[in-house]
């Protein structure tokens, strides 16, 4: 008997169903999660044992969760949302990167600490780029907020796995 695997694009999800007879090799069953959401076929992934891709020793955020990944994200977006471009207040700033170096760990910079805990405090961000260096385009600070981006993006692409498996007869209409 085979399981044949659909993915929903509306949803990100995949789902696995369990078909009793080939006559449903073909059909395309109504998605678990609503009858409106569309389904494709997939064919299925085969088990393998080890990474998937290499992590990089510069990456300063190898190792963090995907979940926890795209939480942070959601909050940069709010955080930065609600932050005055054109005079930052020093304290949010500082708070926001204080979640950023969290999410580092071990990895993160001694001068960004520093940095952030000046912040934190109060003091001039000009003054401080002026002392520690940008954090514009091309320089370290840039790099982290890109690699956490791409972290992010990566994370949200991959689709969610439905941990049950469905009778394909419960959700083929004829």
């Amino acid at each position: 008997m085979p399981i044949y695997e659909f993915y929903c694009p509306d949803n990100n999800k995949l789902y696995s169903f369990l078909a009793r007879s080939l006559a449903y090799r073909d059909k395309l069953p109504v998605c678990p999660d609503g009858e409106g959401l569309r389904m494709e076929k997939r064919v299925s992934a085969f088990a393998v044992i080890g990474k998937a891709k290499e992590e990089s020793a510069d990456d300063p955020f190898a190792g963090v969760d995907d979940a926890k990944m795209e939480s942070f994200m959601a909050d940069m977006e709010r955080e930065m949302g609600s932050m005055n471009e054109e005079n930052p207040d020093p304290r949010q700033l500082g708070h926001f990167m204080r979640k950023m170096t969290e999410m580092m760990g071990d990895k993160t910079p001694p001068e960004l600490r520093e940095m952030v805990r000046r912040l934190e405090a109060g003091e001039d961000p000009e003054k401080l780029e002026e002392q520690f260096g940008g954090m514009d385009e091309g320089d370290a600070g840039d790099a982290l907020f890109s690699q956490m981006i791409s972290r992010a993006k990566a994370a949200r692409k991959q689709p969610v796995r439905d941990p049950k498996l469905y009778e394909m007869r419960d959700f083929v209409k004829e």
